[in-house]
């Protein structure tokens, strides 16, 4: 472990925790460990049973950032619905970024990469004060929110570094709704595998990875550099 890295905070998908997610990136994060720490929270909200499912019962290790259907679930291709539970949740990573902190980037998978796409975006727009110091996002299976109240906020285009990352055959979140959302990003790098809906780690993404983060490192330790002399 070196003493210089830079850190993360990294934001789960629909039916995620924080643990879950940790594991899930548990080879993501092997390959990046020299140049990154990552730090995982849970979303507030509880994700309601399945629709359809027998099991009435709620599993509460499955969470929600927030919910843009009708009927009170969440699904990434609905479009025009509301985003309820939105802003307890910006007020829980806000709260993340201040008192765990300091953070040079974010991660969100699905619903997460989501959310990082619309943060990069209100945060390109100096609408986040407290994101002003947000160097890059990491982005897997992410798409632009079509909630009502966010639709007018992808007009501007995000200039900080970014890592897109999507599969070939995901069949919750279209290729398409991936690289709309990549489309809005000036500085970025795209990751493309032939899989599904996941975040994917293998040898193929493998120097991908390691290089992105590396040349974010490089920059965020030149830029300590520059604020010393």
């Amino acid at each position: 472990q070196t003493k210089d890295r830079i850190r993360v905070l990294c934001i789960h998908g629909y039916r995620q925790n924080e643990h879950s997610f940790r594991n899930k990136l548990g080879s993501f994060r092997k390959y990046i460990e020299k140049y990154v720490e990552c730090i995982f929270i849970t979303a507030p909200h509880q994700a309601p049973p399945f629709p359809g499912d027998e099991e009435t019962t709620v599993n509460e290790n499955q969470k929600s950032w927030w919910f843009n259907k009708p009927d009170g679930h969440f699904r990434g291709i609905y479009s025009g619905g509301p985003a309820v539970g939105f802003e307890d949740s910006l007020q829980v990573v806000e709260k993340a970024w201040k008192e765990q902190g300091p953070f040079q980037g974010l991660v969100g998978f699905s619903q997460g990469g989501c959310f990082v796409g619309f943060l990069s975006h209100l945060a390109e727009r100096g609408i986040l004060p407290w994101l002003k110091e947000l160097q890059f996002v990491v982005i897997a299976s992410g798409f632009r929110s079509l909630s009502l109240a966010h639709l007018n906020y992808y007009e501007n285009t995000v200039k900080i570094p970014s890592l897109h990352i999507y599969g070939e055959n995901d069949d919750i979140i279209p290729t398409e709704m991936s690289q709309t959302l990549a489309s809005g990003f000036e500085n970025k790098v795209v990751v493309t595998h032939p899989g599904g809906h996941y975040f994917p780690a293998t040898a193929a993404q493998k120097m991908s990875y390691v290089d992105f983060f590396r040349d974010r490192l490089q920059a965020h330790l030149e830029a300590k550099e520059l604020e010393k002399n």
